[in-house]
């Protein structure tokens, strides 16, 4: 099944329609399943879906954005990678299909107004981001990533959201996800290469030493195909993001959240940041720019305005602990 737009009326429409047309109905419904204005997010507030963001600003701060490196100082810009805007409410495209609205991009645009600069976003997928960021193409990563110790060798990092993993189940499920045992001969869609999926393949190799039938992990990349697999029952769960996921549930009102987890496993809390090229000298000013908005409540106010209180972190950290490396 072919979309006609890139994104159809918002990226969450475009899901739901999937998920009805599963049950068959058709995509042309779209445009009735999404508010023209606004959509219901986690919490119960209503959320902007148009170009006209209004977001939340915040003023320059001389003595951080003094700590930018020339280079970007001079061109005026930050250059900031993010996913390709299929992820509400983290990252995705109003319902004009060309405007880039979301969490991400909210706290990035903060990040540039104390900077002084002009945030300027290039959307790619999940692996370009770092092909982008090692080139030296884009400036930073915002694009709700998980700081781990291999990444660490490569990156620089700037904490600024918790990460929280949401497991997303047809509605009525009657089951709940509280650790390894209970996803036991399930079937479960992930996206490869990321953190939810090192941890289903954890709990798989230690319900497997428990005696226990491993989940059948399924891979795709892009929502469409996993919501429209969950719908058909080909899948028993997504894992993912819990904000996409929490959002998704909310908006089609077919599917809830029977679990979350912390991204970074049982032992490690997993953290969101902002991602820079290792040594680059930019990581030292988002730092302070991040402490500066929590500081001074903007950054909360991003948070709320997206139904994302309960990821707020207390203060930005540098290349705080990360999920451990695989074991070989």
């Amino acid at each position: 099944m072919s979309l006609p737009r890139r994104a159809l009326v918002t990226a969450v429409a475009a899901a739901a329609a999937l998920t009805l047309a599963a049950c068959g109905g058709s995509s042309d419904a779209t445009a009735e399943l999404a508010p023209a204005k606004g959509s219901t997010a986690p919490n119960g507030i209503t959320v902007n879906l148009t170009p006209n963001q209004n977001r939340v600003t915040t003023p320059k701060v001389d003595a951080i954005a003094a700590l930018v490196p020339e280079e970007i100082r001079k061109r005026g810009t930050l250059t900031v990678v993010d996913s390709l805007g299929t992820t509400p409410p983290l990252d995705f495209y109003a319902n004009d299909d060309k405007t880039i609205i979301g969490v991400e991009p909210d706290i990035a645009s903060l990040i540039a107004n104390v900077l002084g600069l002009k945030a300027e976003f290039n959307p790619v997928s999940w692996e370009n981001i770092f092909v982008g960021l090692d080139s030296g193409k884009y400036d930073v990563g915002f694009s709700n990533i998980t700081v781990t110790e291999a990444r660490k060798e490569k990156y620089d990092f700037a904490t600024y959201r918790l990460d929280i993993l949401g497991f997303e189940a047809r509605k009525g499920s009657g089951w709940k996800i509280t650790g390894p045992k209970d996803i036991a001969g399930r079937t479960i869609a992930v996206s490869s290469g990321t953190n939810q999926e090192k941890l289903l393949v954890s709990w798989n190799e230690e319900n497997v030493k428990n005696g226990l039938k491993p989940a059948d992990i399924k891979y795709y990349q892009n929502s469409s195909d996993y919501y429209l697999a969950l719908s058909s029952g080909r899948i028993d769960i997504y894992v993912g993001p819990n904000p996409s996921a929490s959002f998704h549930a909310v908006q089609t009102g077919e599917t809830e959240i029977i679990g979350t987890y912390s991204g970074g496993g049982a032992n490690v809390v997993g953290k969101i940041a902002a991602t820079t090229k290792k040594d680059n000298g930019l990581v030292k000013a988002v730092n302070e720019a991040l402490n500066e908005v929590i500081g001074n409540g903007s950054y909360g106010q991003v948070l709320k305005r997206w139904g994302l209180d309960n990821e707020a972190v207390p203060t930005s950290e540098l290349n705080p602990e990360g999920l451990p490396k695989p074991k070989p």
